[in-house]
């Protein structure tokens, strides 16, 4: 090469299979059955709804009424979520009862209303949650397996903390609240905690449709803390050295959000190694 040419550079790594898979998974639209779900007739836009499902929640007494682009809440505020909650319950249609409520957002994701969190997805609304990639203070990676009782994959592995934000909560206090339940962990003694770019997810589910940001966080354990868990949530934790990662990353053990979370943690070693 003579003094004049550019130095080459090194060819963009290319993604896992695994990672390339759980990329395409998380941003699937949704069936072409589903409407937008709007807060009040001229109100905006918080979700999407079945058509058959919203005429049915009509009939049966439910605020829903239809518009030139989809249904409506007729009349906003928590009391009429809270009957349209209970209504899907008793009717099958959501997941088992929470008794956990979450924020109801606009388009801006400024908060308008709360309703029980099974029935999210049900009504297409946005979700937030909030997620901790820990590493130890040697390199390893913490995760988690979550509880066989989970009403979302349960018993599979997860990093090494996930939680929902609920009504009325910041991202910060979700994410001290989700790391002294499921970890035992304070996150002002962690070492270099800082924020790693979100992840969206945007795909069917079994009961409807999910839209989630996750806030992702970063931190290491110092050095002889270990996790313990304290909600009953969490099996196991481990702390897995790199190569064991990709491992069981590749087997399809963790859960879709923790695949891409801590995909992207692997691609920036990678990067950072180069």
């Amino acid at each position: 090469m003579s003094q004049s040419e550019p130095p080459t550079k090194a060819p963009a790594a290319v993604a896992p299979a695994w990672l390339l898979h759980a990329r395409s998974a998380a941003a699937l639209p949704p069936p072409a059955s589903r409407v937008p779900l709007r807060y009040g007739g001229a109100g905006p836009v918080i979700g999407s709804i079945e058509p058959a499902l919203a005429e049915r929640a009509r009939a049966a007494g439910l605020p829903f009424v239809p518009g030139s682009e989809g249904w409506a809440v007729a009349d906003p505020g928590d009391a009429a979520l809270a009957a349209i909650a209970r209504w899907l319950h008793e009717e099958g249609v959501a997941s088992r009862w929470r008794d956990e409520l979450l924020p109801v957002v606009d388009a801006e994701d400024g908060s308008l209303a709360a309703i029980e969190r099974s029935v999210v997805r049900v009504l297409g609304l946005k979700t937030f949650a909030v997620h901790l990639a820990g590493r130890s203070a040697d390199g390893g990676f913490w995760v988690q397996q979550r509880a066989f009782d989970k009403a979302t994959d349960p018993g599979r592995w997860d990093t090494l903390m996930g939680g929902q934000r609920a009504a009325g909560e910041s991202i910060e206090e979700t994410l001290r609240r989700e790391s002294w339940e499921e970890a035992g962990l304070v996150p002002d003694e962690l070492a270099g905690l800082g924020r790693a770019a979100d992840v969206i997810v945007r795909r069917p589910v079994a009961e409807g449709y999910m839209d989630e940001r996750i806030v992702v966080f970063r931190a290491a354990l110092p050095a002889g803390v270990q996790p313990v868990n304290r909600d009953g949530e969490v099996v196991a934790f481990e702390c897995l050295r790199e190569a064991a990662l990709r491992e069981r990353l590749a087997a399809g053990a963790f859960t879709l959000e923790a695949t891409l979370i801590l995909g992207a943690e692997l691609e920036r070693l990678a990067a950072e190694r180069r």
